[in-house]
């Protein structure tokens, strides 16, 4: 007998001992898989845009160089913004109506989206345009909801590892694609080849992904049944997991502002800082791409509060000693170390905050999840550039590297309180 025939037979004959990721267990790798290639491909056609963002501001009317800096400024965040206003909301949805839905909405809104910042006629349209693009999409978010409740539980953490290794993939390539795109088809034309990139993903979602949702019985009775049985989460641990969530991207992000000052400051000549820059973004990027999936299977074998304790320690470790470089390349090594310290967070997180909380109210806490991750993006930068002008840059990473450790010390604190935990309850800390 195959497992979808089984998992059938199991709805039929006792439909209230089935979970959803029971019923989908013959599904979550083929999902899983179309996930990536979703995540990457939306992730391509959103960050192929850096390369060129400043042209095209300044090809929208804007002349001063100030002005076209704060504009890109703007512009390239509305989307994360946007992403984490709505993510809890994406999350809800996906609760009451299914998974699938929600990725083949992102998709869809995504590609349109896309499609129209091509043809903006002025700034305040692509900063609009951005925004409703972080409004209607996050297909990256909707993945992870997906596969974080539909994979099994010793699997969560390596799935959700390869998932995060598709969407930094994505933000690897699509600076790349941005680089040398525009030269072939022009600034605008990329944007209708990005809006087609993510109409292939809609068509693949489509098409292929699967999902056994009843919305009667998952987001009614099955909730219904739930109430009074399920431990409510341990509010103190889902705080210290979503600061830690942000703390993922805050510190990837707190550089950016000062980048091309700092490396300036290394001897680079001004010809080469833009590339040389791109460069040593990218390394952090690449370093992720090598261990996320690894420190995901790791959290499986060893515990998830291990990874994300070690990871945040190592990763204020490595921070601490770009302060200190005298090249360019060494700059770039750390942070390619530090990507891949980093790469174990997100996964361990997501398997953490699903498996906390009751099924009819996974989507939901994810979307949370994604609202602190890109609540660090929107931060991120925002800190740098305070204590670079206020400071100098250097304190840059030792002000980083100090909110990492605090955040291990914070979830080690966290982690180690003594409540009253079920074997259950143990379980799903991932201890």
């Amino acid at each position: 007998m195959s497992s979808r025939t089984h998992s059938a037979d199991l709805r039929t004959a006792h439909p209230d001992k089935i979970s959803y990721a029971e019923r989908n267990a013959p599904y979550w790798r083929r999902n899983l898989a179309i996930c990536v290639f979703g995540s990457f491909t939306t992730l391509v056609s959103l960050s192929m845009l850096l390369p060129f963002l400043p042209l095209y501001v300044q090809d929208l009317g804007v002349e001063s160089s100030s002005a076209i800096v704060q504009w890109s400024g703007v512009a390239f965040g509305a989307t994360f913004f946007g992403t984490a206003v709505t993510a809890p909301l994406w999350g809800r949805l996906a609760d009451r109506y299914g998974r699938k839905p929600m990725l083949v909405r992102a998709a869809i809104g995504m590609a349109v989206v896309m499609s129209l910042i091509g043809m903006a006629h002025s700034v305040v349209q692509l900063v609009a345009l951005r925004l409703l693009a972080g409004l209607v999409g996050g297909y990256a978010s909707a993945s992870i909801v997906m596969v974080g409740t539909q994979a099994p539980r010793e699997r969560a953490g390596w799935a959700l590892g390869v998932l995060s290794t598709g969407a930094l993939a994505g933000n690897l390539v699509g600076p790349l694609v941005g680089g040398f795109l525009p030269g072939w088809v022009g600034i605008r034309g990329t944007f209708f080849i990005g809006g087609a990139m993510i109409a292939v993903a809609a068509a693949a979602t489509v098409l292929l992904v699967r999902e056994e949702f009843d919305r009667a019985f998952d987001a009614k009775s099955r909730a219904a049944a739930q109430i009074g049985t399920v431990t409510p989460p341990d509010r103190a641990r889902m705080a210290a997991l979503l600061v830690s969530a942000m703390m993922v991207l805050l510190a990837n992000m707190s550089i950016e502002p000062i980048i091309t000052l700092y490396i300036g400051q290394l001897g680079v000549p001004p010809d080469h800082l833009a590339r040389t820059a791109g460069i040593v973004m990218a390394c952090s990027a690449l370093g992720s791409l090598l261990t996320a999936a690894r420190l995901g299977a790791l959290a499986d074998r060893i515990g998830a509060w291990n990874v994300i304790v070690g990871c945040l320690l190592l990763t204020g470790l490595v921070m601490v000693p770009q302060a200190f470089v005298t090249r360019w390349w060494q700059l770039a090594v750390l942070r390619c170390l530090m990507g891949m310290t980093i790469a174990g967070l997100l996964p361990s997180i997501a398997k953490l905050v699903r498996h906390s909380v009751a099924e009819h109210n996974s989507g939901k806490t994810l979307g949370y999840l994604q609202s602190a991750q890109f609540t660090g993006q929107v931060v991120g930068p925002l800190i740098g550039g305070q204590i670079g002008a206020r400071a100098s840059l250097h304190d840059v990473f030792f002000v980083t590297a100090s909110l990492l450790v605090l955040c291990a010390g914070l979830s080690q604190w966290v982690r180690s309180r003594k409540t009253q935990r079920t074997p259950d309850t143990l379980l799903n800390a991932g201890e």
